[in-house]
């Protein structure tokens, strides 16, 4: 029996992903556990495996696709001595969840009817819109076939023929299986001349972080002119971010800041001291610590003294937590993303030094996996390194807070009365006030500054 292959829901808040490539062809023979395709969510992209083994009877969605919905066919595997003869391609798109009702849902590549060669060009399809087989249906041409939203159903390459020629699929009947329109239906109707009225239109998406000519509805030429810009197309990333974030600033989660400078030599002395006994850079997979790890360190560690600060905000109830998992928020191409360190109050400052160097790295070519940075209880955004003294970050649910870490300097300060210089840097921390209030926040801050200025006190 064909099986078909879903787009898979790689976390629990997924809704659709971007088809990012095709690591078999269709024809090729597959074992469970192959490796099949990437996929590309807002964060990462992850491997999918086929299931079962069989032979790739069709790709329905060709690599590059954007919005491909969670649980739509991309694909179908047949078993030995099948064909796609065998395949109600209706029947597979409908058992899909969601599948079989919008004509319009993104994801094409279907293969070109009566052909079996790939339509590339296509950018707009379902599997429930695949191509049709390549015999005529018996009998007269029924009405088109329409979903429960009245949209006509048609193959991607009837679709894009009919846009590009300005032809209304409303107006033609399908000859292919259940009334579905297919080419020859759509080069029967230009050469007789019906079904004209439609606007015609390139199709095809333009690709995420690419050149494209946004609508005067986003941008008003009075107040920037075509020609004085270059708009980049949002990726899924950065449309993520935008929503959470607008989400959490607008009201969402009240949130409020807690500033405080804190010393650093004597934390700069215990860096040299434990670098200088450290192993050899990349021994055994450490590195020298930085100020970095001291940071997430001691905000673990502060964490577990201060328990109120290590929750999280429901609308049944507040979550306490039993750990640290310190999110560190890592700058990648089109946008953001914190990978978590996991119980980072049991781990010691050569490990969360190389998980941190690991998970960057990871972060910045898209291989993290979900549970790799989803989650979390805490977070921390460190922008020193660009010479930042003192920002406020938003706080991204689920967290109750998230601390901001500017420059260490050389600053003047008053000791015993007298002035004098020290290397201060200012940290600031964003609450939940649902969760962490005011009394919270600065008490934690509190512990957390004593850890910093004194090293030796996150060993008590």
């Amino acid at each position: 029996m064909p099986v078909p292959i879903l787009m898979p829901a790689l976390s629990p808040t997924m809704e659709e992903g971007t088809l990012a490539k095709w690591l078999v062809k269709e024809g090729d023979t597959v074992s469970s556990g192959d490796v099949i395709a990437e996929i590309e969510t807002d964060k990462a992209t992850m491997e999918v495996e086929a299931v079962d083994e069989g032979k790739i009877g069709k790709i329905y969605v060709a690599e590059g696709s954007e919005g491909v919905k969670v649980n739509e066919a991309i694909a179908v595997l047949l078993e030995e001595g099948e064909s796609m003869d065998d395949v109600d391609e209706a029947s597979l798109s409908d058992a899909a969840p969601g599948g079989g009702s919008d004509g319009d849902a993104k994801s094409g590549g279907n293969a070109e009817e009566g052909t079996g060669q790939a339509d590339n060009d296509a950018a707009a399809a379902t599997p429930s819109a695949g191509a049709p087989q390549s015999t005529e249906s018996k009998g007269t041409s029924a009405a088109p076939a329409k979903g429960p939203n009245g949209r006509v159903h048609a193959s991607p390459l009837a679709k894009r023929i009919a846009k590009n020629e300005g032809i209304q699929l409303s107006a033609l009947k399908g000859t292919g299986p259940h009334g579905r329109i297919v080419k020859r239906d759509i080069e029967k109707a230009i050469k007789e001349g019906t079904g004209k009225g439609a606007s015609a239109a390139p199709s095809g998406d333009v690709p995420a972080g690419s050149a494209f000519k946004p609508s005067p509805a986003q941008v008003d030429p009075r107040l920037y002119p075509e020609d004085s810009y270059e708009a980049i197309k949002n990726d899924g990333m950065r449309k993520t971010i935008a929503k959470r974030l607008s989400q959490s600033f607008n009201g969402e989660v009240p949130h409020f800041p807690l500033t405080v400078d804190i010393e650093l030599d004597t934390l700069m002395a215990a860096r040299e001291k434990i670098n200088a006994m450290s192993p050899p850079k990349g021994e055994d997979g450490f590195y020298k610590v930085s100020v970095n790890d001291f940071i997430i360190k001691a905000s673990a560690m502060a964490l577990m003294k201060v328990p109120a600060a290590n929750a999280s905000y429901t609308d049944d109830a507040i979550l306490r937590h039993k750990h640290a998992d310190v999110g560190v928020a890592v700058a990648i191409d089109g946008g953001l993303i914190t990978p978590i360190v996991w119980k980072a109050e049991t781990k010691g400052l050569l490990q969360i030094s190389s998980e941190v160097r690991d998970l960057a790295g990871r972060a910045r070519s898209k291989k993290l996996k979900p549970e790799e940075y989803q989650g979390g209880t805490f977070a921390v955004s460190n922008l020193g390194m660009f010479g930042i003294k003192s920002f406020s970050s938003i706080v991204s649910q689920p967290h109750g807070a998230i601390m901001s870490v500017g420059s260490a300097d050389q600053r003047p300060v008053v000791k015993n009365g007298e002035l004098a210089v020290a290397t201060v840097m200012t940290v600031t921390l964003t609450c939940d006030h649902r969760v962490v209030d005011g009394a919270v926040g600065a008490e934690y801050l509190s512990v957390f500054r004593r850890m910093i200025e004194e090293p030796s006190s996150m060993l008590l």
